[in-house]
């Protein structure tokens, strides 16, 4: 499994735009999806295009919820000529529903679902703001990602409880900027007994809390931003410097 951030306001790889939003392009074994769109297309496109990532390989993507800065990137993605299968929670607007449908194939999410062999959607989460969040099983145990505004710990509870297996890896947005150290503490509490052997925190997790997790899980703590790239089932350094070349690796 390998998993490049290639939508974010955070940096990591110099050569890449940074914007406000999240996306995630997931090479899981013959497949490709993409989590999220982030922003706009023109960031989204730019940064695949220098990661030497082809839109028309995407069979698939997966939308958390209908924030502009995870569903923007969307139109310009199929603007493209890909076609991918677009997974959304069932509760998004019906105007943004038939929208999609006009020019893809749309599944509304109205509970766990296996979307491809051995990646997941958690279902639907929350009230206010609906999202769902990511699974994807692998050898290490299972990696999680989402944009977490029903709680992430609540998002990992989930997770595990679709798929019954030890949770190597959480990523993406955290959605602590505006929690307090406290309360910060208390989701670090709480990864340590679900027994989340590493995490990646960005998007808007919120710097406090980034620096936080890092203190926290040292190690075991993977720096996000755009470009970086996550390696599932091989050994390469915790926190690699970006190169010119190949970010990440």
């Amino acid at each position: 499994m390998r998993i490049t951030i290639v939508y974010d306001n955070n940096a990591y790889d110099p050569r890449l735009r940074t914007a406000w939003g999240f996306a995630a392009f997931v090479e899981y074994g013959d497949h490709v999806l993409l989590f999220d769109t982030g922003g706009d297309g023109n960031t989204l496109l730019d940064n695949m295009a220098k990661l030497d990532l082809d839109p028309q390989r995407v069979e698939a993507v997966v939308l958390s919820h209908i924030h502009g800065d995870h569903t923007g990137g969307l139109q310009g993605l199929l603007d493209t000529g890909a076609s991918p299968m677009v997974y959304v929670p069932a509760a998004l607007p019906a105007a943004f529903k038939e929208g999609v449908r006009a020019r893809t194939e749309l599944v509304e999410v109205s509970g766990p679902l296996e979307i491809l062999p051995g990646v997941h959607s958690t279902g639907p989460l929350g009230a206010l703001i609906v999202e769902q969040a990511l699974v994807i099983e692998s050898q290490k145990g299972i990696v999680v990602t989402g944009c977490a505004h029903p709680g992430v710990v609540r998002m990992v509870r989930q997770a595990r409880k679709v798929v019954k297996d030890q949770i190597a890896l959480v990523m993406g947005g955290f959605h602590l900027g505006s929690s307090s150290q406290s309360q910060i503490e208390r989701v670090i509490t709480d990864f340590r007994q679900l027994d989340v052997k590493q995490v990646s925190p960005t998007h808007c997790t919120g710097e406090k809390a980034i620096a936080m997790f890092a203190t926290e899980y040292g190690d075991d703590y993977i720096q996000g931003g755009a470009g970086r790239v996550i390696v599932i089932g091989s050994e390469p350094p915790a926190n690699p410097e970006p190169k010119s070349t190949e970010p990440g690796q």
